[in-house]
Order: C-alpha cells, then structure tokens, then sequence
C-alpha cells in the first residue's frame, strides 16, 4: 500500500531547536538598555511594529531583528539615543548570531526514527548563513535529504519544495511550531500541517488552528510525530 505521507518537511527554529528565548533575552537587555526612555510594556509594542513593518525589507532573522531594535531606539528617544546604546545593541545582535544550539526534547530521535520511513526535509527562513550555522551545529544535517533557506513560507513555496523533494503537497506533511508559517500554509497547498507547541512562540506567528480540516494534528512534542505518521500510514 502507498502512504498517504512520503515526504515530510521540518520547521527549524523552535521546532528542532530553541531559538526564541535568546529572541526574548534580547529584548530584556534592549528594555535595560532604554528603562531612561519609555516603560518595557510600551518599548515592546513599537519593537513588534518595526518588525512587522521590516519584514518585507529585511525578512526574518536575527540582522533584521538587530535594524528594528536600532529603530526603535531612535524613535523613542526622539534621535537622541546615545551611541554607546547603539554600539551595545550592535552587540548584543553579533552574541544572537553566535549562541550556541540547544535541541529540544526527542528532535534527533524523531529525526532517525522518519529517516528511515520517508523523505525528510529541513524547511526554514531567516537569516541564509545564521540557520546554515544553526543546522551544522546541530548534528542533524546529514539526516536530511534536502535543505530548503527560503524567504518566507507560503502556499506557492510549499508547492515548489514538495513538488522538487518529493510527490506533490498532497504526500507531504509539514511540521513545526507555528501555525502561521508551518501549518497554515501547507495545509492550503493541499498537505498536512502538525503544530508542535513551543511555549515562546514568537508573536508574529500566530494564527487561529484550522480545526474544521482532516489535514490538521497537534502533537505535544516531536516524540508522538513517528507513531501519529504510522496512524496517518
């Protein structure tokens, strides 16, 4: 019997590995740095919105991250933010761009375990050299057939890696811990989407579930992903 699912495609960044919370660490650092300038609840929400705004000039990552905090602090400061905060943000993106790689609870065994039953495939954005750093760190690069660094995730681009790595959407299955750019998107290329809940999810990526479709799972932890594909077959 053909599986229903031949090729299966893996978010990177707090899916396989922990990458958020150096994110957060980041902007606790970057609320010190302007405590003189405007409370953190308020710091926060014009971060946010710098990063949305710069999405489709700088994407996603770490460099574009490292701009909006620069902007930020120009625009709450009224310009006159002193230099030397600058040269510390500055800083303070080059460490992000250089943190060590944490994987997550049961990513290398799950990774073995559907290499051996289907095609895998690392799908990710962001930063092209930052996440090449992250995945040779990780030890787990050899177990992947293909490695897709796109700019964004989006139905057209689930399209063109399921139909180069494997047999069309249709029997591919995407996996990772937001809704916005793993699930929802697959999902309306014809394939499945399975959420993995991360508990520091950045705000950017959320999105309602999209509960009514068959092609939907949630799993607790990457450990339950080879027995749900057994189920799916």
């Amino acid at each position: 019997m053909v599986n229903r699912v031949s090729t299966v495609g893996f978010d990177a960044d707090d899916t396989l590995w922990h990458n958020e919370r150096s994110f957060q660490m980041t902007q606790a650092l970057f609320a010190g740095l302007l405590a003189d300038y405007t409370d953190r609840e308020t710091l926060m929400a014009r971060l946010v919105a710098a990063e949305r705004r710069n999405l489709g000039h700088y994407g996603f990552g770490v460099k574009g991250f490292t701009l909006s905090m620069i902007e930020t602090a120009i625009e709450v400061t009224d310009a006159r933010v002193p230099a030397a905060v600058l040269s510390e943000i500055l800083e303070a993106g080059r460490e992000m761009l250089s943190h060590p790689v944490d994987l997550l609870p049961h990513a290398k065994d799950a990774i073995e375990k559907i290499a051996k039953t289907h095609r895998i495939v690392l799908v990710t954005k962001g930063d092209l050299l930052d996440q090449e750093r992250k995945l040779a760190q990780s030890g787990l690069g050899d177990l992947f057939d293909a490695v897709e660094i796109v700019s964004d995730k989006t139905p057209a681009v689930y399209h063109t890696v399921f139909n180069r790595h494997g047999d069309a959407p249709a029997r591919g299955m995407m996996v990772g811990n937001s809704m916005k750019s793993d699930v929802l998107p697959m999902i309306k290329a014809g394939g499945w989407g399975v959420y993995v809940p991360h508990e520091m999810t950045w705000e950017l990526e959320h999105a309602a579930a999209p509960d009514s479709t068959e092609r939907f799972r949630t799993v607790a932890d990457l450990g339950e992903l080879p027995g749900l594909l057994a189920e799916i077959g």
